[in-house]
């Protein structure tokens, strides 16, 4: 046996060896008196491999360089048995004979060609034409799968597995995924290196004309228009504050110092356009009427009286600071957050338009949806490649003032990765007292916002940090009410869809009946998108019904004549003939249906869309005692079931659920729900089990529970009542002590809806379960 310490020798390869080691000489004498036979052995690390190739002692004899080698031709594989005693001083083993095995003939030959194919596409790359020919005249599978012991690019390990492997077709199969995955490291080796030669043949050639360039415009006595000297002129002519202007100037300096060639040359130039590109000392004046800032939201929106009322305030503090000489004290101004939080549709967006237009300043809107970076807000270190000032640097430049509207829309939705937390880099910017001094990562200097009036929009409440919350003056914007719509849809979404759809007020009119039922049994929302859908949908279906009448503009058209005023006639939609633009109805009052039977109670939740109803629904059954409660409900609500069925047990009120299976379900399961506010639901519709007295139809109900039957108080009042009118519901049960929310509720709501403040279960059982002689005539 002759080990190898840095070979692997495949069936057919015919290599020399040279005789420079003792145990090398050995064998080979050895062999010369064993009919010429050696087994030849990989042993990369000192370890033997399990198997090594039979071969032949062609010839002994001496190198052209004079060192003393042997030729051998490889013959066949063999597996290393025991070791055994023979003549001389070389290594003698007992070796088994390794048969070939070829699975599957055909398959054999089909991969065969492929791994012919993809060889001498590796040896044309390398122009080794004479062995393509070599490669093409074997047509042996095995003797072609052993040619990979030449292979340059299959290491130690691949080059054992092959020599180990009997069957041919999985020799092949290896040999082509690993061929194949050289050619694809070959193939992106051979990008990268063309890809450098370019960037490096253009990068001199840039170089050359830009000296070429400078020599010439040397020639010509002309002057670098983005030269040093430009940017000190630009830097000392701008209306820049001392410490900007100082820092500005330092980089002058460093430009001035820095070669042409430098990439650094590029940042500093980039940094001096952005310094003065932003309007540092420019300032709108904002408008001093008061009655026309109100009059100007009020035509752009309606409702919305805290808003309004909010920002009235915040001008006429503005106005009486300024008469008084009280416009900056310690570096602080007068500017205002307000951020607006509310279900979708209601406005929060569009009235930040509105307040810019009614203040006369410049308006931004910056989208922190989804935004994950830190660096979004506060810019990028200028260390970094293509770093760029955050957002806010980048509305104050886009709106050519230091006073603008500055809408953050929806703030609730901002994430935080890896990268850093957005919202606790807002916290300086939403905060007056230090926004003053607000400062920018690529800036590097303090750029003063407290004139700048911020807006904030957001859904809800629970995903907004609570530190930034607290430097946030919020307005709750609840929804509308049936009329509010109504009035909204007749005097902003109607005229605008008109508009978009090509019409005239003339051609179609929509009744303020059609745009009530509309709005109450074909949306079903707190705000007006959908709203705005339908009536756009309707608009749309009387198009195509005005152009397809006898003598409209197309057949004009076609006549060859003018048809500037296109249609003829007028369309009038209302209740009757509703259904023939938008369908049959898609929400109708399920209240009466749904509570119809014991057991079914109506409830009252905030979701992110604003106010809803929510049914739950208890059932007994027979079976071990105990619970089940489905719907995706949190770990809250879950809670809330137990207090509820234990307050009944504990009053006595239980009837026989204690022996019986129960099941509550909240619909809608593939909604997660949760929170406190459900605990009365919960209670009634176990109460109304126990009793076999259905809850009245026309009751919904919110509040917490206690085990002591305390009604505690909930949030979301106004959005809840007005989900309750929408739902068509007359009577509601809310905690006592949420009494002070209904002073915002519209007038419309307080008179349609009869509000029973409660602090104790018995009290809304008494209200919302039916009377027993009730039960029992309905029975009857």
């Amino acid at each position: 046996m002759l080990p190898l310490s840095d070979a692997v020798v495949l069936p057919g390869m015919v290599i020399p060896i040279e005789l420079d080691e003792s145990e090398a000489r050995a064998a080979v004498d050895a062999a010369q008196t064993a009919e010429d036979r050696l087994l030849l052995v990989p042993r990369p690390d000192g370890e033997y491999a399990p198997v090594g190739t039979i071969a032949v002692l062609e010839q002994v004899g001496r190198l052209p360089s004079g060192e003393p080698a042997a030729v051998v031709r490889a013959e066949s594989r063999a597996r290393i048995g025991a070791g055994v005693l023979g003549p001389g001083a070389a290594l003698w083993v007992e070796a088994h004979e390794i048969e070939t095995i070829v699975s599957d003939e055909s398959r054999a030959v089909e991969l065969a060609a492929e791994y012919k194919s993809l060889v001498i596409s590796i040896l044309q790359q390398r122009n080794a034409w004479q062995m393509i020919d070599s490669v093409q005249k074997i047509t042996d599978p095995e003797q072609l799968a052993d040619t990979a012991g030449w292979a340059p690019y299959l290491d130690h390990d691949q080059k054992v597995a092959l020599l180990a492997e009997p069957d041919v077709v999985a020799r092949l199969e290896s040999l082509i995924g690993w061929t194949k995955d050289h050619l694809a490291e070959q193939e992106v080796a051979d990008q990268i290196g063309k890809d450098v030669r370019e960037g490096m043949e253009k990068t001199q050639r840039e170089f050359l004309l830009r000296q070429q360039l400078a020599a010439i415009r040397k020639e010509l006595g002309e002057d670098d228009p983005d030269g040093a000297d430009d940017y000190r002129s630009r830097v000392e002519q701008a209306d820049l504050p001392d410490d900007v202007r100082k820092a500005a100037l330092a980089e002058v300096n460093k430009l001035e110092r820095t070669s042409e060639q430098s990439p650094e040359t590029g940042w500093i130039r980039t940094w001096l356009d952005t310094i003065l590109e932003i309007p540092w000392s420019v300032r709108t004046d904002d408008s001093d009427d008061l009655g026309r800032t109100r009059e100007v939201l009020d035509a752009d929106h309606a409702g919305l009286d805290d808003v309004k009322q909010r920002l009235v305030e915040f001008l006429a503090v503005r106005q009486r600071r300024n008469r008084r000489g009280l416009s900056v004290i310690g570096g602080r101004g007068s500017g205002a957050v307000l951020s607006l939080v509310g279900p979708p549709g209601v406005g929060k967006t569009s009235i930040g338009e509105s307040v810019a237009r009614a203040l006369g300043r410049k308006f931004v809107r910056v989208a922190l949806g989804g935004v994950r970076d830190e660096a979004e807000i506060r810019g990028h270190r200028r260390t970094y490649v293509g770093a760029m000032p955050g957002r806010i640097v980048r509305a104050i430049t886009e709106a050519g003032s230091m006073n603008p509207v500055i809408l953050l829309d929806e703030i609730d939705k901002v994430g935080a990765d890896y990268r850093g937390d957005p919202a606790a880099a807002l916290l300086e910017v939403l905060d007056p007292a230090q926004n003053h001094t607000f400062r920018d990562h690529y800036l590097e200097v303090d750029l003063d916002l407290s004139d700048v009036l911020f807006l904030a929009t957001a859904n809800v409440f629970d995903t907004i940090p609570q530190p930034l919350l607290d430097r946030m003056e919020v307005v709750t914007l609840d929804g509308y009410t049936e009329d509010e719509k109504i009035a909204i849809a007749r005097e902003h979404l109607l005229p605008d869809q008109l508009s978009k759809a090509g019409l005239e007020t003339d051609e179609v009119k929509i009744t303020d009946e059609a745009l009530g039922l509309i709005a109450r049994e074909y949306t079903m929302e707190a705000g007006v998108r959908q709203l705005q859908r339908a009536i756009a949908k309707v608009l749309r279906k009387a198009t195509v019904q005005l152009d397809s009448q006898p003598g409209s503009g197309r057949s004009d058209r076609e006549d060859g004549d003018d048809a500037s005023g296109d249609d003829h006639g007028t369309i009038t939609v209302d209740t009757d003939n509703l259904n023939e633009y938008l369908g049959r109805p898609r929400f109708t009052r399920e209240s009466a249906e749904r509570t119809s039977v014991p057991g079914v109670a109506t409830g009252l939740a905030v979701t992110g869309a604003g106010g809803d109803v929510l049914f739950i629904e208890a059932t007994e059954m027979d079976g071990d005692a105990g619970m089940i409660v489905t719907g995706q409900l949190g770990d809250v609500m879950k809670e809330s079931v137990q207090i509820a069925l234990s307050y009944l047990r504990s009053r006595g009120q239980s009837g026989d659920l204690a022996q019986k299976r129960i099941h509550v379900h909240v619909p809608a399961g593939a909604v997660p729900k949760d929170g406190p506010s459900a605990g009365v639901t919960m209670t009634t519709a176990l109460a109304s089990l126990a009793s076999g007295r259905p809850v009245k139809s026309s009751v919904g109900m919110t509040g917490e529970v206690t085990l002591q039957g305390k009604v505690l108080p909930i949030g979301g009042v106004k959005q809840k009542l007005l989900a309750a009118h929408r739902a068509g519901l007359t009577d509601v049960i809310i905690p006592k002590r949420n009494e002070p929310d209904l002073d915002d509720l519209p007038d419309s709501v307080r008179q349609a809806l009869t509000i029973h403040p409660v602090g104790d279960v018995s009290e809304v059982l008494a209200i919302a379960l039916e009377d027993a002689r009730t039960v029992h005539d309905l029975a009857a």
